[in-house]
């Protein structure tokens, strides 16, 4: 009887271990969600993420009822480490690093919205106002500068329809220098410390809008064929609950609403719209083209 005793006193204690054990896990869970913290690509200078971002968190936080907590980051790289290791929730990528990101996670990653214009988008190859360069032909033997290596608008794209029209990037161009960032291209081409560059077409229409000096000084030449690019991709293990309160907070954005209209104008959005892993196949392929991935 007393054996009996203690072999039900011994499950009981294993059931309020095993209790306690899943209030504790739900109890981290909750505290973990009190913060939304996101980052981006800097794929402009720090300042103008800045700029973009803030009105949009402050957005974020009315709307699901959190803190969100952007921040900023050095290279491509250190926000797809970050999303991969959980040291952010979500991230503003382009469709590259998503690639790189869906990679490195093997698949962990969720792609849940972008821009409508993001369906669509294009980069712009360009040269010096004075320069005789008409064609992508005509950049052979030039010196040449992309954004960031793992950019997708900056470099993937622009090295695949180069790829495209019989141009090597590597060996037909005089030398490749990398800036970084996509306003940081137009400065390089601007000052003459390279003879043409590529941008994508969002960062363009906004220098041109905003009558920046360094667009002044160039032209554009050639603009790639569509493709799908930036979006938000969010941690695979985060609480689907919170994804659908993020997700319908972004799809109630309209820029025809006077009250939305100033953050969609930061974003460069007419909408935004759902997404999904599956868009951005095609750029994966053209990065295992480019050798830029296995």
């Amino acid at each position: 009887m007393n054996n009996f005793l203690s072999i039900r006193s011994l499950k009981k204690s294993m059931v309020f271990a095993t209790l306690l054990i899943s209030l504790w896990s739900l109890s981290c869970g909750a505290q973990a969600q009190k913060v939304l913290k996101v980052s981006a690509i800097p794929d402009e200078s720090p300042t103008e993420l800045q700029r973009k971002f803030t009105p949009l968190g402050e957005y974020l936080e009315k709307e699901i009822g959190m803190k969100v907590e952007f921040t900023p980051v050095t290279d491509y790289a250190a926000v797809v480490e970050s999303l991969a290791t959980g040291k952010i929730d979500m991230a503003w990528l382009g469709g590259f690093t998503f690639v790189q990101a869906k990679i490195r996670t093997a698949s962990r990653v969720i792609p849940i919205i972008q821009r409508a214009e993001d369906e669509h988008f294009t980069s712009k190859f360009i040269v010096p106002q004075a320069s005789t360069a008409k064609s992508l032909e005509d950049l052979k033997g030039k010196t040449f500068v992309f954004g960031s290596p793992s950019s997708t608008s900056g470099h993937l794209m622009p090295r695949f329809y180069l790829m495209q029209a019989g141009i090597n990037a590597d060996d037909d161009f005089k030398t490749i220098a990398f800036s970084g960032a996509h306003d940081a291209t137009v400065a390089f081409v601007a000052s003459g410390r390279a003879e043409a560059g590529v941008l994508n077409a969002s960062v363009w229409d906004k220098l041109v809008e905003t009558a920046n000096p360094n667009a002044a000084k160039v032209k554009v030449i050639s603009t790639t064929p569509p493709y799908f690019d930036y979006n938000w991709t969010v941690r695979g293990d985060l609480d689907p609950a919170l994804v659908k309160k993020i997700t319908t907070a972004f799809l109630k954005l309209d820029s025809k609403n006077p009250a939305d209209k100033g953050l969609m104008d930061l974003q460069r959005a007419s909408k935004f719209i759902t997404t999904k892993a599956s868009n951005y196949d095609s750029i994966e392929r053209a990065a295992k083209s480019a050798g830029l991935v296995k």
